[in-house]
């Protein structure tokens, strides 16, 4: 009995060890308060308008909004035309042709391009 009360000792000991240096490897390295880097509050109330546009009133677009719509929008374009154009490099592709040009080559697959006379 007396063996278990020294190892429960023990381990009470370890722990209240190992939870104040955790205690103090986690000290602030300034004694000054924790400010903030912000110059005010961000805080920007509802109002109630969508986009904060009021009825009536008509928007007025910001200077990067018509380059990146027409930018964003042109290079999907474009990347669709690429994609469309890309040479198929598939592995089934190429043993298809492999196969068929072995065919032709044997005899027992007669050339498409060939015209009969």
């Amino acid at each position: 009995m007396s063996a278990i009360r020294s190892t429960n000792a023990v381990r009470a000991l370890t722990t209240t060890t190992v939870s104040t240096t955790t205690r103090q490897s986690m000290r602030q390295f300034t004694a000054s308060a924790r400010t903030s880097a912000s110059h005010g509050p961000q805080y920007d109330p509802p109002t109630g308008w969508l986009f904060g546009v009021k009825p009536g009133e008509k928007y007025q677009k910001e200077g990067w909004e018509n380059p990146f719509f027409y930018g964003f929008c042109g290079s999907l374009v474009l990347a669709g035309v690429a994609y469309g154009f890309k040479p198929d490099t598939s592995i089934q592709t190429w043993a298809l042709e492999e196969a068929r040009r072995r065919l032709e080559a044997e005899g027992i697959l007669e050339d498409p391009d060939h015209k009969k006379k």
